[in-house]
């Protein structure tokens, strides 16, 4: 039974240690799949999308609405974007 663990035919679990920036296994060639510009573009994006669907959510209920609240729904639709971006997807870094 020992000659049987400890034969050098079985697969062995190697621990590697992970990027800081991208979660990914670190080999020896590690390059991070996507970079810091492509990261600020996603957030930016996800978050212009988020506030106008809210700035259009306002205008679809009220034609004459104040400025503060399309200010204000804009703000949340952004921050509700970003969250479920988030959720959805693996953190940015």
């Amino acid at each position: 039974m020992l000659e049987l663990l400890t034969s050098p035919g079985l697969p062995t679990n190697r621990v590697m240690a992970t990027c800081p920036k991208c979660l990914g296994p670190l080999t020896d060639n590690h390059k991070c799949p996507r970079g810091p510009l492509t990261r600020l573009s996603d957030a930016l994006a996800t978050t212009a999308v988020g506030a106008l669907a809210g700035w259009v959510l306002v205008l679809m209920i009220d034609e004459r609405a104040a400025g503060a609240l399309i200010l204000a729904a804009a703000a949340l639709g952004a921050v509700l974007a970003t969250a479920v971006r988030q959720a959805i997807n693996p953190p940015i870094r």
